[in-house]
């Protein structure tokens, strides 16, 4: 199978079978999504919406986290991953926001980097789920489920690596949706370890399943 026609089969079946790809963060505006995503680093969305129910109510605008001090902000994000570096990384971003930003969340990469805790994934993350940018995130999911399916070469040791193949291949209206296509299908199917390739259904176009488990042994 070209190229070409693997990423038209992984459009055509998620298009059909999963026409609403969102983000499973809770979050009812862009600076409490920018939030969400700085917490979920290097952990679950779950958990994330458990401490941002009380985070979120408690301090909802930049102006309070601003205002705020690390004693204050710990015990809110404590059963986090990293709670200090994330603590301090939630103190400097309010300031920032208010100070730089007039409180608004940037629409750009480029402004969005200068931010504490937000590195190109969070910026591409943000940019491709408010505002529909063609920007392709790349996490744990999406770079493990790219390379099994053949969407990226083997090749491609690192996110930015992946990021590029992606966008040069994906057309520009899809990439926002191929990003959650790509997260949820190795979040709930193609896990690390034990992929679900029994239930998958896009194994016809898979470099991994036809690899490891298409063809078996003859027996005599």
């Amino acid at each position: 199978m070209l190229k070409k026609e693997r990423f038209q089969a992984f459009i055509d079946h998620f298009s059909e079978n999963m026409p609403v790809a969102e983000t499973e963060l809770a979050y009812a505006n862009p600076f409490q999504l920018l939030v969400a995503v700085v917490l979920s680093a290097q952990c679950t969305d779950k958990r994330v919406n458990i401490v941002t129910q009380d985070l979120f109510r408690d301090f909802p605008t930049p102006e309070h986290l601003a205002s705020s001090h690390f004693d204050e902000l710990f015990p809110y994000i404590k059963s986090i991953s990293y709670p200090n570096n994330k603590t301090k990384h939630l103190l400097g971003l309010g300031k920032m926001l208010v100070e730089d930003f007039n409180s608004e969340v940037p629409s750009t990469v480029e402004e969005l980097i200068k931010l504490p805790g937000v590195g190109r994934k969070t910026a591409n993350v943000i940019t491709s789920v408010v505002w529909n940018q063609p920007n392709m995130a790349v996490d744990t999911h999406v770079f493990r489920v790219s390379r099994r399916l053949g969407l990226v070469t083997q090749t491609a040791k690192t996110p930015l690596e992946v990021e590029k193949q992606l966008i040069r291949h994906i057309p520009e209206q899809y990439v926002h949706k191929a990003h959650h296509w790509l997260i949820l299908h190795g979040r709930y199917t193609c896990l690390a370890r034990t992929p679900k390739c029994e239930q998958c259904k896009i194994t016809h176009f898979c470099r991994y399943f036809e690899k490891n488990l298409a063809k078996t042994p003859k027996t005599s």
